[in-house]
């Protein structure tokens, strides 16, 4: 089966867009081309423009500052001032005889595309333009269909299709092409694979194909498409299509409506391709040429501020999350990864709001409602968040193992909240629906064993956590409490050891560390334990623990817990 998820990413990744060090080192403002290539080393793609910009000022027409800040403006999403620099930097490196700089023939290209000046561009590619091979025959092709030479093109396509690693590339963009000229029955036997063979395609793809059926007067096809695709779930973005479609209405084919949204569209793919393979910068670049062209590319747009926040550029991600309309079915999407931006930036409050407010309006969708207790659960918000995840979990019309989350982090919620009745029957909810879930046998395990019930039921959920994720020290860890719980004493000694080395800075760990030292009769590595527990910031709570027990040791603290328990005990049982 051929599939646009093709990862012959080595054919796809653009070339180095810096290639070697700068030598800029010369330019009259050191300073600010030193503060430029920090923000550059830090992904600022703001501040690098803002000091390259300065650098230019005293040095012009050094082509190592215009390739800075080549790469900043794109960044930023300035394409216009992007093609200001290429302009200058083609006509600098032509001057001096340097090797064409593949940025600023990108922004070029998007110039070009913008324009619609496609026999620019196919005077480019015959110049030996080089945007990367794929984007190469795909960005050509697509300006032979806007320059009117439809069979030049097709050839174009079909050759790509021959082509290894790129065959579903070059299937794709020709059923679009045939599409956006109206020819629906050759978009059909392509993405129906009756042309070639199957073609996976990505949820964009599916869509376009749902367009190309209902112009074919396919209604019924269209919805069986989206059924068979994203189920049954609600889905603002689907079921605004899904409600047209019931509806009789015929749905205009705006995928691709011209050869510039074509070549839009190049370049999203491309970066579909390389998100999580290549450098996330390589990726923001292709996004940043695509929604430059087709300002309206809700998948471009979702996909810029998700690669944006990756690269911890969370304001840039939240300002391309706001360009959403309240009525665009994908402002829901957009808002929720505006909250995670904001949270990222440590906007807690206005993260909570803006979900809150997105709950008084699409409150009957499952994924605002978790969001909403996600954000509230993260601010320790627990008796909020508790009822958050209720609703979500009233919207789940029957649970399915996918929903084992809901009920855990209600659980937690619980739990935190001194509940631990309602906190145990959703863990157990939890299991029952992903019954190996290292997770959740991990924090019910603990659980049990901190509470000293159910012992023997507890240590197998953690031993069972353990099998299912081995590398987790705070894994680890439960099972070694288990034992110390149980007065297994030596037997907690290994598994403790190795959750330290797996969480060496973890206060609890290296707590819990000491605590094992200490009934192995180790007590001068428990006390260095101990006090490197006080370094990691522990809560207060277990600060003054630990104090106690670097002053008294472990014996007599617990003694005092014992004593003060009996008292809790006697006192609850009114004597």
């Amino acid at each position: 089966m051929r599939s646009l998820f093709s990862r012959t990413l080595t054919a796809l990744v653009f070339a180095a867009v810096l290639g070697s060090p700068l030598q800029a080192e010369d330019a009259a403002d050191s300073g600010a081309y030193l503060a430029a290539r920090i923000a550059e080393a830090e992904n600022d793609f703001r501040a690098a423009a803002s000091w390259y910009g300065r650098a230019m000022l005293a040095d012009p027409g050094n082509p190592a500052l215009l390739d800075g800040a080549l790469l900043a403006e794109i960044g930023a999403g300035n394409l216009l001032s992007a093609i200001e620099v290429a302009t200058k930097r083609k006509e600098i490196g032509s001057r001096l005889g340097l090797d064409p700089s593949q940025l600023a023939e990108l922004a070029l290209l998007a110039d070009e595309a913008n324009r619609e000046d496609y026999a620019a561009i196919q005077a480019a590619a015959t110049a030996g333009r080089d945007l990367g091979d794929l984007a190469n025959q795909l960005v050509l092709a697509w300006a032979k269909v806007g320059d009117g030479k439809m069979s030049e093109a097709i050839e174009a396509f079909d050759a790509l299709t021959q082509k290894k690693g790129y065959e579903a590339f070059g299937y794709y963009h020709k059923a679009l092409a045939l599409a956006s000229v109206g020819d629906f029955e050759g978009a059909d036997e392509i993405l129906s694979g009756k042309a070639a063979g199957p073609i996976t395609v990505m949820r964009r793809g599916v869509f376009a194909h749902a367009q190309i059926l209902s112009q074919l007067e396919r209604n019924a096809d269209a919805l069986a498409l989206l059924d068979r695709s994203f189920g049954p779930g609600p889905d603002p973005i689907v079921d605004a299509v899904r409600r047209r479609l019931q509806a009789g209405e015929p749905l205009p084919f705006d995928t691709v409506r011209t050869a510039k949204d074509g070549i839009a569209e190049v370049f999203y793919t491309i970066s579909t391709a390389l998100n999580g393979e290549a450098d996330p910068v390589y990726t923001l670049v292709h996004l940043r040429v695509a929604g430059y062209l087709r300002p309206d590319h809700a998948d471009a747009l979702l996909l810029t501020a998700d690669v944006l926040e990756n690269l911890g550029q969370h304001d840039l991600a939240t300002q391309t999350y706001t360009s959403f309309k309240p009525d665009d079915p994908a402002f829901v999407a957009a808002e929720i990864g505006r909250a995670g931006a904001l949270r990222a930036q440590g906007k807690v409050d206005a993260a909570i709001e803006a979900l809150q407010t997105l709950a008084r309006s699409h409150g009957d969708l499952v994924q605002v409602q978790f969001a909403l207790a996600d954000a509230l659960r993260s601010a320790e918000r627990f008796d909020e968040a508790k009822v958050a995840y209720s609703a979500a979990i009233d919207l789940t019309s029957a649970a399915g193992r996918e929903d084992w989350v809901l009920y855990f982090y209600r659980g937690i919620c619980h739990e935190q909240s001194k509940d631990w009745a309602p906190a145990e029957a959703d863990f157990r909810k939890a299991l029952e629906l992903n019954p190996n879930q290292p997770q959740v046998l991990n924090y019910l395990g603990y659980g049990l064993v901190d509470r000293g019930e159910k012992l023997d039921e507890a240590l197998g959920m953690i031993e069972k956590a353990v099998a299912g994720d081995p590398e987790q020290g705070y894994i680890i860890d439960s099972l070694a409490w288990a034992y110390f719980k149980l007065g297994r004493y030596k037997e907690a000694l290994e598994p403790m050891e190795r959750a330290s080395l797996l969480e060496p800075v973890d206060p609890i760990v290296t707590d819990h560390l000491g605590d094992v030292y200490w009934m192995n009769d180790r007590k001068l590595e428990a006390r260095f334990q101990w006090r490197r527990a006080l370094s990691f910031g522990p809560t207060d709570k277990d600060k003054t623990r630990i104090l106690r027990k670097l002053e008294v040791g472990l014996d007599a603290v617990m003694a005092e817990e014992g004593s003060a328990g009996a008292s809790v005990k006697a006192a609850e049982n009114g004597n």
